[in-house]
């Protein structure tokens, strides 16, 4: 009886943290953007036509204003633009479809914004979690080696601001 409510109690923690895991609000980001673009440029009308959401996404994909990672987004929706088209003749949201061609291409949604870092501060800096901070300086091309504690990433990231560039790759 004891085995079975450790079991259960594994269980549910692994549940939990399954979850916690796929509410990340940056999760899918970029693809998020890029789908509802796309949706906010079809007339109501034209949203259940396959072939002209495929023209859709290949006309905000053609778009000069896109940044790097949206372009990096159109790269690999490129080739399976028309599994993409089907969910979205359907009218699923934006979230749930993203997360259901990351099955197919599970780099769609490693695909994030840059945390933005103008103008911030030390007590600022604290907020961030080591991983976000860890981003910041993969960013820019610094590694950090020999960095255990958060402070350290701090300073680092701090230290680094001058190399703080563009969004482009």
């Amino acid at each position: 009886m004891k085995s079975v409510s450790i079991i259960a109690a594994a269980a549910v923690m692994l549940a939990s943290s399954v979850n916690a895991a796929s509410n990340d609000p940056r999760e899918c980001e970029v693809c998020m953007k890029v789908m509802q673009d796309v949706r906010d440029s079809l007339p109501k009308a034209d949203q259940k036509d396959k072939p002209k959401i495929e023209a859709a996404l290949a006309a905000q994909c053609a778009k000069d204003t896109l940044s790097a990672r949206e372009r990096k987004i159109c790269y690999y929706i490129e080739p399976i633009k028309r599994d993409v088209a089907h969910p979205f003749s359907l009218g699923m949201p934006v979230d749930r479809l993203c997360k259901r061609i990351n099955k197919s291409n599970s780099e769609i949604c490693g695909v994030k914004f840059p945390v933005k870092t103008e103008n911030l501060e030390k007590k600022d800096l604290t907020k961030l979690r080591v991983k976000q901070l860890k981003s910041i300086l993969l960013d820019r091309g610094v590694e950090c080696k020999g960095c255990v504690e958060k402070e350290e990433f701090i300073a680092m990231v701090q230290n680094t601001e001058h190399l703080a560039g563009s969004d482009e790759f």
